[in-house]
């Protein structure tokens, strides 16, 4: 398995998972098995299956990252005003009485 457990999911790893997808797209264009990429490959049989549907709707762009699939973290200015109102949020939640 080429991404084992968690394993290559950092931003380091990212432009090597990409390059694998697009290495996979080089051979969907020579019209090789699902199960043949996915050994050449070392990665799943479904992966691949993923891969070749997306490349098929949209070509070698879809295969491309699209950076990280995390929520941004808040900046400075964001905390400072969560902070000067703590309760803001929940105040919302109960109705007014």
């Amino acid at each position: 398995m080429r991404y084992p457990q968690r394993g290559g999911l950092t931003a380091e790893r990212r432009p090597f998972r990409e390059g694998v997808r697009l290495q996979a797209a080089e051979i969907f264009s020579a019209g090789d098995d699902s199960a043949v990429v996915a050994k050449q490959l070392r990665v799943s049989v479904r992966s691949v299956q993923r891969w070749r549907r997306a490349w098929q709707d949209g070509g070698d762009d879809v295969l491309r990252s699209k950076g990280s699939a995390a929520r941004r973290k808040l900046t400075a200015g964001a905390i400072r005003s969560r902070r000067s109102e703590p309760w803001s949020g929940t105040r919302r939640l109960w109705p007014a009485g």
